[in-house]
């Protein structure tokens, strides 16, 4: 393989913005191939996956090539090295020694943090909260995410999904386990693809697909989803109640419930009504209200470092802590929106007890008078999709 002086540079300008400007790396990446729509699929698959795959592993490239702080040139030198990349003669690699390099892939091996290149904190915190179970979770978190689809069961059945999809050479595999949902065989923008337009499937991980089945809806409910964001389990939750009921999708921040409708439109959906949460008053209205309720809580997404790696260079103790604070005020106000007899999820992206099982039972210390734990349900890294935890409880 060839290493191209455009790309390279692509690739660089994605670092720097991910990097120094601290933009996300699935929103710099989208940016960078729109402002160069004449790029083939190949150049556009090598610009995603090496700037994804530089970031994943940024720690330990850093440390292979020996490269000071910001140096993205070395660390694209590195990885050339690792994947068999001729390095070209370029002033930008002048200084890298390929056989150093590899010396020292070795070395660096047998440390974890470097290993898995992740935060002395991070790597820390991890353990103390899981144990051996860390390292093997940890391990499936620098595995590259697949592609799963969630057809869209208002419009299309899954078969015809991929019935259709093969009509058009994007082949898909079922998984077991999760109906609704195929993966893609090879890697490709999908978006692209008419069947997205048209709304008859959205990309959404098997485990996050786990969530609106759990919280045991039915057609003609009222559903609150109450930390909709831009709204793939909303969407979920729709289509298992068959259009039929009552879908009240809530969040802090408009920008995303802006984005829910959109989708919502182009997915059939009618069910749905969106409200943004401006104080404490919109919650105080739906007191008593739901029969079922969701909370997707913000969390620390330490489960879905496979589809965002960068997370791990972003965030801090002090933000964990901080949304720990967070959850367990929305658990605690948001649930007096449920009726008696009613059932509430509490979920996250997150592997880390301290915002799972903890965090419910510090809720139901406080309200066991009023509330059971049903049942709960973790879907693992190791599973081979995205870490996640969901808790049904009952209000008494």
């Amino acid at each position: 393989m060839k290493l191209f002086v455009n790309l390279a540079r692509a690739v660089i300008s994605s670092l720097e913005m991910i990097f120094e400007q601290n933009k996300y790396a699935d929103k710099v990446i989208e940016k960078v191939l729109k402002q160069n729509p004449k790029w083939g699929a190949r150049d556009r698959r090598f610009i995603a996956e090496t700037t994804y795959d530089i970031v994943r592993w940024y720690r330990f490239l850093q440390n292979i090539t020996e490269a000071e702080e910001n140096d993205y040139w070395k660390l694209l030198g590195g990885w050339c090295v690792l994947h068999e990349v001729q390095l070209p003669a370029w002033e930008e690699f002048k200084g890298l020694n390929e056989k150093r390099i590899l010396e020292r892939n070795i070395k660096m091996k047998s440390i974890r943090r470097f290993r898995e290149s992740i935060p002395d904190w991070l790597d820390t915190l991890g353990e103390q909260e899981l144990g051996k179970r860390w390292e093997k979770e940890l391990h499936a978190l620098n595995e590259e995410a697949a592609v799963v689809l969630r057809a869209n069961t208002l419009k299309i059945s899954a078969k015809d999904l991929q019935y259709s999809l093969r009509e058009s050479e994007v082949e898909t595999d079922y998984l077991r386990d999760f109906p609704d949902a195929l993966v893609l065989t090879e890697r490709q923008n999908i978006f692209r693809h008419p069947a997205f337009k048209e709304g008859m499937f959205e990309v959404q991980d098997a485990a996050s697909q786990f969530i609106a089945p759990f919280l045991r809806v039915s057609p003609g409910m009222r559903v609150i989803d109450a930390c909709a964001g831009a709204g793939g389990k909303t969407l979920h939750l729709a289509a298992i109640m068959k259009n039929k009921g009552r879908i009240i999708a809530m969040d802090v921040e408009a920008f995303k419930l802006e984005e829910l409708q959109k989708r919502a439109k182009r997915a059939g959906v009618n069910n749905l009504e969106i409200r943004h949460i401006e104080s404490s008053k919109t919650i105080k209205r739906l007191e008593n209200s739901a029969d079922r309720l969701l909370l997707d809580v913000p969390c620390s997404g330490l489960g879905v470092l496979k589809r965002n790696p960068d997370a791990k260079w972003k965030l801090s103790g002090e933000f964990i802590e901080n949304v720990k604070e967070l959850q367990q005020h929305i658990l605690q106000d948001y649930c007096n929106m449920l009726k008696k007899d009613g059932l509430m999820v509490y979920s996250t992206c997150s592997v880390l007890p301290s915002e799972n099982e903890r965090q419910v039972d510090k809720f139901l210390e406080r309200n066991g008078d009023k509330f059971e734990l049903i049942d709960q349900k973790h879907s693992w890294p190791t599973d081979g999709f995205d870490g996640f935890y969901m808790a049904l409880l009952r209000k008494k």
